[in-house]
Order: C-alpha cells, then structure tokens, then sequence
C-alpha cells in the first residue's frame, strides 16, 4: 500500500528528532569503512534509533518482539517451505527471543546464519526440480498435494524434501496438461476455444479483418499426449529456470534488507526500511515521473528486453526502438559502450536513467535480428498510467462525469510540478466546460499518496472547512483544513470506494461522507488504514560516512482521525451504499494483520453539513433498493461466497482422472457466473477534446483509453455510480430546466 506521506520539512516533531539525532549518530560512523558487516551494523543501529524517536507509537524490543521478528522473517525467506529443512528451523529456533538482544548489541550472526543456509539450500534445489522434470510423470498414481504451506510443517529430511519439490512440480504440469488436452479435444470436435475467440475480437477491430468461425479454426495437426506431457515439462523448466537467474540476482544486501524489514514492519504494517533502489522506486510511484529514455524493461534468461515504450518518452518520440528489441550494450555519451548481457536488471536500468539532457547510446538487436545503435537523449517522462483522467457519459439526456484517480501522487522535489491535487481541479473544469450535471470520483484500488493533495481535492466540493484531523504523538491534535471559500464543484457529487481503498482515499470518502457532500458507494468498507508516515533519508545522519548509500525509512509518525472524531483505522469507511463484490468474504484488510496498530477515537472538529442537496437520503434508499432487486449483484454475492470457500479448499489430487473431475466441477459451478463478467451496460463512454485531440498522434493512448472505456461499459458498479447522480438531480420542472439548459449549449457548442 502507498502510504500517506507528509513531508518532514512540514513536520516540526521529526525536524526536531533528525536535529537530534544528526548529533547523536556522529558516533556511529567508523572512521573507515570496514566493509558489509560494519554498514550492516550501522543501517541496524541506525533504523532502531530512528524508529524508536520518530514512531507515533513505538513497541518494546523484547522477547514478544524478537520472536514476532524471528516468524516474520522465516516466512519471508521460504514462505512455501521448499528450501529449509526442520534441522534448519531447529538450528535457528534458538535465536527465537535473542534477535531483540542482537539488534542492540549490532549483533548480525542469527541473519548471517540464516543467509548462509538459505543460499545454500537454494542451490541444492536446482538440482531437485531438474532431476523432477527429466522424466514424464506418472498422473495415473492416487496420491494429492496440500497447498496450504503456512499449516504444512517443514521437511524433515532431503529425500522428503524433494517429494515436496515433486510434488508441487506435479500439480502444476498437471493443471497445464490437463488444459492442453482439453484444447485439443476442443480442435477435435470443432469447438472454437476461448483463446480464439479473444483473438478474434481483437482481429475485428481492425475494418479490413472479419474472421469466420472457419478461419478461427486450429488446422494443425493433432498432437499426441506424449508430446502434450513434454510440452508442460518443458514450460516448467523454463519457468523454474527464469526463477532461479531471478532468485541468482539477489546479492546479500538484498537478502539483509528482507532482514531489516521483518525488524521494521513489527512496530507496525506501513513502517518498512527502502534500500537504495527501492526508495528510487518509491519517489517514482509517489511522483509519476523519472528522468530516462521512457522504456519498461524486463529480464529474459540472461538478456533485457524492452517490453513497453512510454508515450511522450524519449524512446517514444524517436521511433527507433520498438518492444520485443533486446538491449545489448550501454554507454554514456562518447564513453565505451558496456555490454549488459548477463547483467542485473536493476543495474541495467541504473545505466540507462541518468539526468535530462544527458546522451545515452544503447546498442540493441532489432526483432528482426539487425545490430543497430541507437542515440538517445534523456528527459523527464510522466507515467499517464500514475495520473487523473477523466470521461463523459450520457443518460437520460443529461452528461455525467468520471475521475479515475489511481493514487495520490505528488513531486516533492518541485512545487510547480503535477500533483493530484492540481490534476482533479483540471479534470473537474475540464468536464464543467463539456456540461456535466454530476461527477463520479473513483479511488477503487487507490492505496494512498500524498496527505496535502486530499486536502486539497476534498477542498474543491466545499466551500471551506476541515477536511482531517492529524495527531502526534504526546502532542494536541492539528486540523488540516481547506481554507479556499471557492467551491470548484457544487453539484450532485458520487465517491466509488472498494477493500482495497485506502489511506488518503479513505480520507476523502470520509470527509465527502461527514459533510453529507456526495455518497459513497462500494465495498461494505474500505481497507482501514489510519495511519500517516513518513520517508526518513538514513543518509542525512552519516555525512561524511564512505558505506554508501544507506537507503531510507518509511515509519509511522502520526495516526488521522475523520472531522467527526473517528479513526479509519481498522474500520475504514462504511459506504453508503454497500455493494457485493467478489472479494467481499475474503480477509485482506488492516484489521486482519496481527500487529495493526489500534482503533480510537478523538473530539471531533467543527463542521457544518452541506445543505444543498435536498434528495440525498431519497437517492440512497433509491439506490440500496436497486442494489438489492438487482439479480446481478445476488449472483455476485454468491459469488463472493463461492471464491471464499474455494479459498479455503488446499488440497488437490495428483491422479489426473481426479483432477479432471475436480475441475470440470470447478468449471460446471464457475458457468454460472460467468455472466458477470460478461456483463455490459448501455452507457457510451469518450474522451474530452483535449484527449481526443492527442490521440490523433498517439496510438498507445488511444489504445489505452479505448480499454478503459471498454472496461467502464462493462462496469455494473459505475453504472450504479450513474444511477445515484441521476437520482440527486434536481426533480420536476428543476430538472427540466436542468435538461433543456444542457441541450442548448450542446447545440451552440455544434
């Protein structure tokens, strides 16, 4: 989950702490270098002493600690119990309370212990899934394989150990043979696969394809269940081959920062230490920019792949490179070109970011096979998929809006740069000048970002007022407030919220949802995280240290409170109108972590409610009715039922006449919802000019809002959304008035 970050020059508390400890960690910094171990030493020391001052409210570490630790960590190591043994978890059981005790002596031999047989165990491992898949198996055998591995006890031996290995191995071919055959019985009897019907959707798109029935046919020649079997053999190989080069790329800084998160996640879920990498990575997702050529990479075997171009990239705009190109080589300007084959991934990536207005020269091998070096020079690329965007849809005559807002992004490096906050104003302008009657704002799987830019988007549908309030700890709570009398939006106004909405999302629900400003619909409530953090640069404590870069720390220094006096915390935000979704029974929320910190409550903040929506409790009774009437969302919710029982079903026969059983019952119970996600409303979704303007010149973009649309006409809780905003229009000849006035600009705007 992103977490709510609030800058710590904003912050007075950690500005203090980081002053004090700026002197206290003086001391800390051996005169010289002495390798791993002592940076090792240092980044412990370092972590506790920080989370420790700045954490809103920091656990003892002690024994209850350590051992929280100790399970936190094995798990991460070999959550599927695949590498360790029972002697291995034996051995270190003894460090169960002691890891308390080694974190403030700087003690590292419980992580050196574990490290050393983890890398050791991994390359015994090889050898197992190698030998496994050397010979086809025998599916005709009665025996099954438990997937519930948390349950499941370690190997106590190396022979048991690889019928682990065998076994699961197994289970997989298994699922894949078992599609293979029925793909082919399919070509048999002249069924048209689903595969091929995708393909055919795709093909008819295009004005000069229409593919028949016929022509979608697979003519190749039938294949026997020998070759078939050999076939998922080779598929896994492959996979468990890409794996391991994955699991070989890790070095032991990587392996100690799995370590140092088990330590720091136990003070609570959000607060994680940021290797180096990993924190570049983070300002990337919180900000929605880097500076590069614009390209996505990813590792095949020993060689990097361009696998997406990003438009309006550097890459994009020069039209040499192309997705499926193999980079080979890198140089920085007129510097020797370095050759990256068989190179980390993220070292790859380090060589070809670098600052705007520098020269990279990538020498790449083309689809087609050609050798060809091509100049690139970098500059500042925006994620589109990072930022607000925004649709039109019409019903009843009257046009709608929708913001889709997939986090609470922010540039702390630059004030003048994009941020949510200034996007949704756009966005909410840029809909009024098309005549929208009502606007939908979308924050499903929104985990978070920037507390300022909720601020400031909840500010835009009141006048002025809180908007949340923030608590540190030992210190009197502050009111984060909108102090802009402007209301850029003022009409009927919907928030769509699911489980996974979290964070700064469920501060703008709750708000909307205090004021009475609009109503929040979804899941029966959101994820339930109440907590704020903030990113601590470890290096800011060392200068003048030679270690290198020590990362950073996200921790927990404050907890937000609803204007009303109530946490999210745990409890998240109930809709006001609760809708069934798949995931509804499934447990995936704060509340069920083991060590989320606490629910509680504060005075609530002075507010008034927004009076100027007089059917608002109608349009919910209105919309809680259809929800309840409607048979799409009874065969969701049972749906949701179904997946929960089927989450806690574990274990699954080996014997393939069984397995094909199990799965054809799957299959049969799965027919029945299959109509949910065929479902399709009558609403038509597009573009505002502005988009519709550079998707003349830019396929990607269209491409990707052409789906997104697609998804939306396909989107039974936007068309609820839509139902809301119809049903807070104003009634009568209000509305009237209302649909005349849209149908008049419509005609001076043609």
């Amino acid at each position: 989950m992103n977490a709510i970050i609030k800058f710590m020059k904003r912050n007075y508390k950690i500005l203090l702490v980081v002053a004090v400890l700026s002197v206290a960690l003086w001391s800390f910094v051996p005169k010289k270098a002495e390798g791993d171990p002592e940076k090792d030493k240092l980044l412990l020391e370092l972590l506790t002493f920080v989370i420790e001052r700045g954490h809103y409210d920091p656990v003892a570490i002690d024994d209850k600690f350590s051992k929280g630790v100790y399970k936190d960590y094995i798990e991460a190591l070999d959550p599927s119990k695949r590498f360790f043994l029972q002697s291995d978890i034996d051995e270190f059981a003894k460090y169960e309370t002691q890891i308390d005790d080694q974190i403030k002596n700087k003690d590292l031999a419980f992580f050196n212990l574990t490290y050393d047989r983890l890398i050791k165990r991994i390359a015994e491992s090889k050898s197992f899934y190698k030998d496994i898949l050397a010979k086809p198996f025998d599916y005709s055998v009665q025996e099954d394989f438990n997937t519930d591995y948390e349950k499941l006890p370690f190997a106590k031996t190396t022979a048991e150990l690889k019928e682990k290995w065998r076994k699961q191995i197994k289970l997989s071919t298994l699922s894949s043979l078992t599609d293979k055959l029925k793909l082919e019985e399919d070509k048999k009897n002249g069924v048209v696969s689903d595969k091929a019907k995708k393909s055919a959707d795709e093909l008819k798109k295009s004005p000069k394809l229409d593919p028949t029935k016929e022509e979608l046919k697979d003519n190749s020649p039938p294949k026997t269940y020998a070759q078939l079997e050999k076939e998922t053999r080779d598929s896994s190989l492959k996979s468990l081959n890409e794996y391991f080069d994955f699991i070989n790329d890790l070095d032991q800084n990587d392996w100690f920062s799995v370590y140092v998160n088990a330590i720091s996640s136990r003070f609570d879920p959000h607060t994680n230490y940021f290797a180096p990498d990993e924190k570049e990575r983070f300002d990337v997702s919180i900000s929605g920019k880097l500076e590069g050529i614009g390209a996505r990479l990813q590792k095949k075997n020993d060689y990097t792949e361009i696998s997406e171009l990003i438009s309006g990239g550097p890459a994009w705009r020069d039209k040499q490179l192309e997705a499926g190109d193999v980079i080979m080589k890198v140089a920085q300007g007129k510097d020797e070109p370095v050759d990256v084959v068989g190179m980390h991934l993220d070292d790859v990536v380090k060589k070809i970011k670098g600052p705007k207005g520098t020269e990279v020269r990538l020498t790449v091998k083309k689809v087609d096979g050609t050798i060809k070096v091509i100049s690139l020079i970098r500059d500042i690329v925006e994620i589109e998929e990072t930022y607000a965007k925004s649709s039109v849809v019409e019903k009843n005559g009257i046009k709608y809006g929708i913001i889709y807002l997939p986090k609470f992004y922010i540039d702390f490096e630059n004030n003048d740069g994009r941020d949510a906050g200034k996007d949704v104003a756009i966005e909410v302008e840029r809909l009024k000048k098309e005549g929208v009657q009502g606007i939908i704002m979308d924050v499903r799987d929104n985990g978070g970002g920037s507390l300022k830019t909720v601020v400031d988007i909840a500010g835009l549908f009141i006048a002025d007022g809180p908007i949340v309030q923030v608590k540190s700890a030992g210190l009197k709570k502050e009111v984060l407030s909108d102090k802009d009398k402007k209301i850029q939006w003022d009409g009927p106004l919907v928030v769509m919220v699911n489980s996974f909405s979290a964070s700064a999302s469920e501060i703008l629900a709750a708000a909307i949802q205090d004021y009475r400003r609009g109503i929040i619909i979804g899941s029966k409530q959101t994820y339930g995280k109440g907590t704020v953090q903030n990113v601590i640069d470890l290096n800011q404590f060392v200068r003048g240290s030679t270690m290198g870069d020590l990362g950073a720390l996200k921790t927990t220094t404050q907890k937000f409170y609803r204007i009303n006096g109530g946490s999210t915390q745990l409890e998240g935000v109930s809709s006001d109108v609760a809708i069934p979704d798949r995931y509804a029974y499934l447990k995936m929320g704060e509340r069920d972590i083991d060590n989320a910190m606490p629910y509680d409550k504060i005075d609530p903040a002075v507010f008034n409610f927004w009076d100027k929506q007089t059917n608002f409790d109608k349009a919910i009774d209105n919309s809680k009715k259809r929800v309840a009437e409607n048979a799409k969302f009874k065969l969701i919710d049972e749906n949701a039922k179904w997946i929960d029982e089927r989450n806690k079903e574990n274990v699954y026969s080996l014997n393939i006449d069984k397995f094909k059983a199990e799965q054809n019952a799957i299959e049969e119970k799965a027919k029945k919802y299959k109509s949910i996600a065929d479902y399709q409303n009558s609403l038509k979704f597009s573009s505002l000019p502005y988009e519709n303007e550079a998707m003349k010149n830019d396929a990607v973009l269209k491409e990707k809002r052409d789906r997104w649309h697609e998804s939306l006409s396909k989107d039974i809780y936007v068309e609820e959304a839509i139902n809301i905003l119809d049903d807070l229009q104003p009634t009568g000849d209000a509305k009237k008035n209302v649909v005349t006035k849209v149908k008049k600009e419509s005609l001076i705007k043609s």
